[in-house]
């Protein structure tokens, strides 16, 4: 029987986390070399941040601005902290550096296209869920293509989490024992996915955001599948359906 599957984007069919943690070693570096006199480690301004950044997140959702709001919050930290004096220059070069996380060009992750290719050939329906804006989420399906499997089957909401997914699957009346979801994220994807009763499918990032690690405290009524690489899904469905079918 054909099955409904609902992709993550971000680290689970393209890169994402590598391009912020690229940013963020530039970040602690410029944080070290001026709070060095006030004792500050790179370790401790690496905490905060995440410490904020998780924070935004929760509170705010997938913003734009959260990701360079929380380098210059992390800086307005540690100024009060220790009596600094802040500078509009340093506040505006963490900001523009923040914002720069959005330049890079999207990159698949290994073995991506065979992945789609595969499942559209079993006859699978593919949608397309991410967090995010939706005009930079939008510039990343553009730059790939990835309307050939998605078509019009693509959402992006600022907060993902279990409303978010409980409203596409009931406004499109997603058969839930026969649908799927697919990411990385712990927090944003298998959570939701189990609470909403539907299949999930854990694909291990290559590099994770601690904001995705999240204790699995929902009993799965479908499946759920933990797996190392993108590649492994097709087989990983065929197998559980199989398994399924003959029980």
């Amino acid at each position: 029987m054909r099955q409904t599957l609902i992709f993550d984007l971000d680290d689970t069919l393209i890169h994402c986390n590598k391009y912020f943690f690229n940013v963020l070693e530039r970040f602690v570096s410029l944080m070290h070399a001026w709070f060095e006199g006030y004792g500050v480690t790179e370790e401790d301004i690496r905490q905060k941040q995440v410490e904020i950044d998780i924070q935004s997140v929760s509170q705010l959702g997938f913003l734009i601005d959260h990701f360079p709001q929380s380098l210059v919050s992390t800086y307005d930290y540690y100024t009060d902290k220790y009596g600094r004096a802040a500078s509009a220059v340093e506040k505006d070069t963490l900001w523009k550096l923040g914002v720069s996380v959005f330049d890079y060009e999207a990159e698949p992750y290994p073995h991506m296209e065979e992945t789609l290719d595969a499942l559209a050939k079993q006859g699978h329906t593919l949608h397309l869920y991410t967090g995010g804006e939706p005009i930079i989420q939008q510039r990343k399906v553009e730059r790939l293509a990835l309307e050939r499997y998605f078509g019009s089957r693509i959402y992006v909401r600022h907060h993902k989490n279990n409303e978010a997914l409980e409203q596409i699957l009931t406004e499109g009346q997603f058969d839930r024992a026969h649908t799927w979801m697919i990411g990385n994220s712990i927090r944003t994807d298998v959570m939701p996915a189990l609470t909403a009763g539907i299949h999930a499918i854990h694909v291990e990032a290559l590099s994770e955001w601690a904001y995705n690690v999240v204790p699995v405290d929902v009993q799965p009524r479908g499946a759920f599948l933990l797996l190392k690489q993108l590649r492994e899904v097709p087989s990983a469905i065929e197998q559980y359906r199989k398994a399924a079918y003959s029980s």
